[in-house]
């Protein structure tokens, strides 16, 4: 059984910093690539960072230096940094895991921005 279960979302005030975790079972988790989506109340769903399994990252560019990807292997976890958060940074935060076509998908950690 394939579970992805994010953790380390929370209320932080504007200029603060959280980091995300997603720990994956139940996959090879070095062969995929992690990417972290967010959705915010009455958008779609945004692909924010990506990782690939060598270790290639990619951003969305409203994140461009604030946010950082990170993957540790041996712990079947990838990370996403965020730091200098924004108000507009609210949102459910997903974990998501591909490898050809498969997909799945974590429960989401709520982030809050807000003073």
């Amino acid at each position: 059984q394939v579970q992805l279960v994010e953790s380390g979302g929370g209320l932080v005030q504007p200029g603060g910093s959280l980091r995300l975790s997603c720990a994956a079972s139940g996959i090879i988790f070095r062969l995929y690539a992690m990417n972290w989506y967010r959705q915010a109340p009455g958008k779609q769903r945004e692909l924010v960072a990506t990782i690939i399994s060598g270790g290639s990252s990619n951003y969305v560019d409203s994140v461009k230096g604030r946010f950082t990807i990170s993957r540790d292997n041996a712990k079947n976890t990838v990370y996403l940094q965020m730091n200098n958060l924004k108000p507009e940074d609210t949102a459910v935060y997903y974990c998501n895991a591909v490898h050809f076509l498969t997909n799945y998908w974590g429960q989401g950690t709520q982030v809050t921005v807000s003073s």
